[in-house]
């Protein structure tokens, strides 16, 4: 699914049709750019699950938790770690297989790690607010 975005209200829409696209899939990777607005996104569609919490880049931290109507959502930002071994040493597993929902920005630096089944949002950059976002099930 193919989705263009003009405007950031328009976020609001994309926030939607993911949730619905994804239907009981848990783990969603986010790849763009850096600047491309994953975060931007993942702060909207955290509105869209009922998250009521200020949402904030992972960004030092790793990890982020948030709560929802329906559980936990964990938000991952991996572009720091220097190694694999960070993400065991975070317990990955727990958060990836424990049924909660996962956010995860910079999936190609835990590759390996990801679950066989996950939704791939891809957003690129079209100008300073337009944005093409491409969902699909992997």
């Amino acid at each position: 699914m193919t989705i263009s975005v003009e405007n950031l209200p328009d976020l609001a829409k994309v926030a939607t049709k993911l949730k619905d696209f994804a239907g009981t899939e848990k783990v969603f990777i986010f790849e763009g750019d850096m600047g491309a607005g994953k975060t931007t996104f993942i702060k909207t569609f955290c509105a869209a699950l009922g998250v009521t919490d200020v949402v904030s880049s992972p960004t030092y931290s790793i990890v982020n938790e948030y709560e929802s109507p329906n559980g936990s959502v964990f938000h991952f930002d991996f572009y720091r770690i220097k190694d694999i071994r960070e993400a065991y040493d975070l317990g990955y597993e727990e958060y990836f297989y424990g049924g909660g929902i996962c956010l995860i920005e910079w999936p190609e630096r835990v590759e390996e790690l990801l679950p066989e089944n996950h939704i791939k949002v891809e957003i690129k950059v079209l100008d300073e607010n337009r944005r093409v976002f491409h969902l699909s099930k992997v």
